[in-house]
């Protein structure tokens, strides 16, 4: 009996799509492999032609204004498989997403842009108060495009127990729409609670959308999920489906979590829909996350992120002023400090994630704390973090102490050493995975979002934050920081020195980490 169930697990997880898929992706890398080295084999000019494409592939990536963490991982690649990697990086090395898929988020982001332009009169409120703060809203505005706003209030959630059931009771609340844009969706508790809401609103008239990533929750809902969510006619798309042709732009998913209520409320963060976000299922110990709500103009900021997708994957709007947050409120908006909801797209190669990280990392003179389950930097970010420690910085990173990805867990840990040598204080969570994606710093500017400090988040994906300053709720996100640190435990640099063998998978994954 134990072996049949045992069978009946192990074809389950044969018979799945993705399994199914990867096998098919592996096969056509395999059979390119088979016939380049067979070529090669063969026509002695076409074994010299791909050595002479590896050395202009490397001459590319030298010359590239890519990453040089990435640039290191793609001249070791080829100089270690010259017959192959040279062609590869020329076929598939690109960042951005195709060409098709480019024009069209353009397009709908232009769309977007007439609606939600900068207020002057804010922006030079803040410049006075604080031109540091300036300086980030200026880089957000120009380079992101979204404006910053004073007319908002946050709400900061330290856990999904807290965020879910505030998130369920704005869902009922609404009259006109509801955004969804999630990573990862599964059935279960929260989801389920959150659904039937959904059905009940569109079978009002509520204007009901919902976008999923794909990959992101292949491995745990049901296949065309989509059409399910259709027939209650809740409006779905599954973004950048997973399909079984090789081609790295299945890399740039969208991680993003925004829901957003009748234009003038939204919530984002680190919380998916799915039980373990939470505890209502246990995975990995105690699962550590943090939201946040916004209420007023600067939810348009969110809004227009998930426009811009939308539109992009299924063209619907052209009226866009009855989306706005004031189009069903009447009045002014309550405000608390300065409001700027930001996003970032694998499109331009401006990295807004990383770059708002490292505006806060210089911007820091007292404390700086962070929250990430995946400490994975390039040399700029450990540059700017060792030397805010240097000049007096209390710089403190709480990472998980129960992995979900073991490798990465090592990867992550390979980079304590040389932040505690330069005194970069630490923590990892002891209750168990911390999840959340958060900056603070002295007590006047905060990020929090869906960023982590991995190469994914920063180059590959779709991601979204909340950056604030002079806002009452720092506090609150501060109070958090300390209190998760009390439940951490500080690693030592003993601690962070690893056996030897660990350390050899530690360096080889350190070199390749900007491909995987």
């Amino acid at each position: 009996m134990k072996l049949f169930k045992l069978w009946k697990k192990v074809l389950k997880v044969l018979s799945h799509r993705v399994v199914i898929v990867g096998v098919l992706l592996l096969l056509q890398i395999i059979w390119m492999l088979l016939t380049l080295t067979e070529l090669a084999t063969v026509y002695p000019w076409f074994y010299h032609s791909l050595n002479l494409l590896s050395l202009v592939a490397v001459l590319v990536v030298v010359n590239t204004r890519d990453n040089p963490s990435y640039k290191l991982a793609w001249v070791i690649s080829i100089l270690a498989f010259p017959l192959f990697s040279g062609a590869m990086y020329l076929l598939f090395s690109g960042w951005l997403p195709t060409k098709k898929l480019r024009e069209k988020l353009t397009k709908a982001e232009n769309q977007m842009r007439p609606f939600y332009k900068q207020d002057d009169a804010v922006f030079d409120v803040l410049q006075k108060l604080d031109p540091t703060a300036a300086g980030q809203a200026r880089y957000i505005k120009d380079y992101a495009g979204f404006p910053v706003w004073n007319d908002s209030i946050v709400r900061y959630f330290r856990c999904g127990e807290d965020n879910f059931p505030v998130l369920l009771e704005e869902l009922k609340k609404a009259e006109h729409f509801i955004f969804l844009e999630y990573f990862i969706v599964e059935e279960g508790e929260m989801w389920n609670s959150i659904l039937e809401v959904l059905k009940e609103k569109a079978a009002a008239g509520v204007d009901v959308r919902m976008l999923y990533d794909d990959l992101g929750s292949a491995f745990v809902l049901p296949y065309k999920y989509y059409r399910t969510l259709e027939a209650y006619g809740i409006k779905c798309e599954a973004f950048n489906k997973f399909i079984p042709i090789f081609s790295l732009v299945m890399n740039n998913r969208d991680h993003r979590k925004i829901l957003v209520i009748d234009g003038h409320t939204a919530f984002t963060g680190g919380i998916n829909l799915a039980d373990e976000y939470i505890n209502k299922k246990e995975k990995f110990g105690y699962w550590k996350d943090t939201g946040i709500m916004v209420r007023g103009e600067a939810a348009v900021n969110l809004t227009a992120m998930f426009l811009t997708v939308w539109n992009a994957v299924r063209p619907t709007d052209t009226d866009f002023s009855r989306l706005l947050p004031h189009a069903y409120h009447s009045g002014i908006f309550q405000g608390d400090g300065f409001v700027q909801p930001y996003g970032d797209m694998p499109l331009d190669k401006e990295t807004v994630g990383e770059n708002v990280y490292l505006n806060m990392i210089s911007a820091a003179g007292k404390y700086l704390y962070i929250f990430t389950p995946y400490l994975i930097v390039d040399n700029e970010m450990m540059t700017a973090l060792c030397l805010a420690a240097k000049r007096g910085v209390d710089v403190r990173i709480v990472t998980p102490g129960v992995p979900d990805k073991k490798l990465v867990y090592w990867l992550t840990q390979s980079y304590y050493r040389q932040l505690i040598d330069n005194g970069v204080k630490i923590y990892q969570y002891t209750p168990g995975f911390l999840h959340a994606k958060v900056f603070v710093c002295d007590d006047v500017y905060a990020t929090v979002g869906t960023i982590n400090l991995d190469y994914r988040s920063l180059y590959l994906h779709f991601e979204c934050g909340v950056f604030l300053s002079h806002c009452s709720e720092i506090e609150v996100i501060k109070q958090d920081a300390v209190e998760t640190m009390e439940q951490s435990r500080l690693i030592t640099k003993e601690q962070a020195r690893r056996k030897l063998p660990v350390r050899l998978v530690q360096a080889i994954l350190r070199v390749f980490a900007p491909l995987l």
